[in-house]
């Protein structure tokens, strides 16, 4: 029986998150026999990693310490075997800007967008930029950070006069912001696993907020958000964005795990957002919602992971 740690916490802004993943992933594995525990990235976990080595790891850790390549990098130095890509992989997709840079090369559909570091945006101008954004990608605007997740300093930009106080929200969480042409449709996420066949898409998971943007308080919030698992979707367009979601995962060089956020215009046309390599395990992540929704159960879907980790 191996024996697996799981990290979680952390200090980013999604350590609550974090933590409410890795009690989940620690619940199932142990449902299903194995040795878990869980343990946060502090100055604690190296002398553990060193002197009482784990089989392998779980990282349950959301924002840049659990998605930036920097602690998968540690693991490396360890020579501790871990769950989902490796660091170079996770730095690459972590960057939004530079992810989509490698989708749009691939062929891959995202909306169009540009990444306005802090320092940049005030140089050159606040108010001269955000009207040359206006005027080439159009209204309505998405903004988000360049780096981070669970919709965390995003927002939804409709009119010239709230693109200001959208792009002061932003930097709050990150040096740099993504401004993106908003992608109108219906909101899916597509949990992409290996469990050794190769990359297989899981069941759509369509999102519907209440709000309509499905921000942090959306993701998180009990009775705000509907999900439909498997997503209303026709069967040809499900298809599809299977497809695509595969794609985005082998175009950024994925493995293990990921969760591809997609729109699908009314039209029927497909949109990659970001792609996300350590996916939420919480009781309303949309990864575990699809194991549900493709008749898996969750504990063997993470233990095989973890074997497959350790024979790596």
């Amino acid at each position: 029986m191996s024996r697996v740690l799981v990290l979680a916490g952390g200090l980013s802004y999604e350590r609550d998150v974090s933590l409410r993943s890795g009690q989940r992933v620690i619940d199932a594995l142990k449902a299903v026999g194995v040795d878990a525990e869980m343990r946060d990235a502090d100055l604690h976990l190296l002398p553990v990693l060193r002197e009482d080595p784990p089989d392998a790891v779980v990282i349950a850790l959301h924002g840049g310490i659990g998605e930036d390549g920097s602690l998968r990098g540690v693991l490396d130095l360890c020579g501790v075997p871990y769950v989902g890509c490796d660091a170079p992989t996770a730095r690459l997709a972590w960057d939004k800007p530079s992810a989509k840079a490698v989708l749009a090369e691939a062929g891959i559909p995202t909306p169009e967008w540009v990444a306005l570091p802090h320092e940049r945006f005030s140089e050159l101008g606040a108010q001269a930029v955000l009207d040359r954004i206006v005027e080439r990608l159009g209204l309505p605007l998405m903004v988000k950070p360049a780096q981070g997740g669970s919709g965390l300093g995003a927002s939804v930009v409709r009119t010239p006069d709230s693109l200001p106080a959208a792009m002061v929200g932003c930097f709050a969480y990150d040096q740099t912001a993504l401004v993106e042409r908003y992608a109108a449709g219906v909101d899916v996420a597509v949990s992409v696993l290996d469990v050794g066949d190769g990359p297989t898409a899981l069941p759509a998971v369509e999102i519907v907020p209440n709000s309509g943007v499905y921000d942090y308080a959306a993701r998180y919030t009990a009775g705000v958000t509907t999900w439909h698992a498997p997503a209303r979707l026709d069967r040809g367009v499900a298809a599809e964005v299977a497809e695509v979601a595969l794609a985005a995962h082998k175009a950024l060089g994925l493995r293990d795990l990921s969760r591809v956020d997609l729109i699908v215009g009314a039209d029927g046309e497909i949109t990659v957002l970001e792609v996300n390599v350590a996916p939420g395990m919480t009781e309303t992540s949309l990864l575990p919602m699809a194991v549900q929704a493709a008749g898996l159960d969750f504990g063997q879907v993470l233990a095989t992971l973890v074997q497959r980790a350790i024979a790596r």
